[in-house]
């Protein structure tokens, strides 16, 4: 059975930020978009049923459980859908549960429309934005960079174009982007993204830049 692709959807239980976010969703995508709302676990399991979200804009705190067993059930049964977190939550220990669970990124509610319009729009774009205030925390948990014992597994070291497509990913770049970057077909450089993922042994763009600045391999 061939299942409807949906552009958006919104989890989160608050109604003025429900219609917020579509508001901003709307402004950063064409205006004909579709953009679905659930307020809860359940209901975004259901409306899913039906249509996969192309986007998935997903609260921490729902009524009936937690957006991020949303996003890892979203991540292991619809892995075309990009999720990301919009929470007035940024301690460490939620975001990185988030990150791992497949969120391929991370917003916070207090930024004003601009900043967030923007970040939708980076999303539409194939982009993995995260809050510079959420990142600088992350960041900041990373173990000092040691370069040769991240290289001494050559079975998992990146190539030299890998490192190059990675360091475009880490500022934001969306594939089609970096494609024309590197003068290189789109689906090249998705070949060498599914590489990324696999020899860093994760599922989105944002833990692979995590997990390479935790190894030493971006800078």
């Amino acid at each position: 059975m061939t299942v409807a692709l949906d552009p958006a959807l919104i989890v989160e239980d608050d109604v003025a930020t429900q219609q917020r976010l579509a508001r901003l969703l709307a402004t950063a995508a064409d205006s004909d978009t579709r953009i679905a709302v659930a307020s809860s676990v359940a209901e975004a399991k259901a409306h899913i049923a039906g249509r996969t979200p192309a986007i998935a804009l997903i609260d921490i705190g729902l009524p009936d459980g937690s957006g991020i067993d949303l996003i890892h059930w979203l991540r292991h049964r619809h892995p075309e859908a990009a999720t990301v977190v919009i929470s007035a939550w940024g301690n460490e220990e939620i975001v990185l549960a988030a990150l791992q669970a497949g969120a391929t990124g991370y917003l916070l509610k207090e930024r004003d429309d601009v900043e967030l319009q923007l970040a939708l729009q980076s999303i539409q774009r194939g982009g993995a934005p995260i809050d510079p205030f959420v990142a600088r925390r992350i960041l900041t948990l990373l173990p000092a960079a040691q370069p040769a014992a991240a290289a001494s597994d050559e079975g998992h070291a990146l190539s030299e174009r890998e490192t190059e497509i990675l360091r475009l990913v880490a500022r934001g770049y969306s594939n089609r982007e970096i494609a024309e970057l590197t003068a290189l077909s789109r689906f090249t450089i998705e070949g060498y993204t599914k590489a990324i993922y696999r020899k860093l042994a994760v599922g989105s763009r944002t833990a692979a830049v995590f997990e390479a600045k935790s190894r030493g391999l971006l800078r």
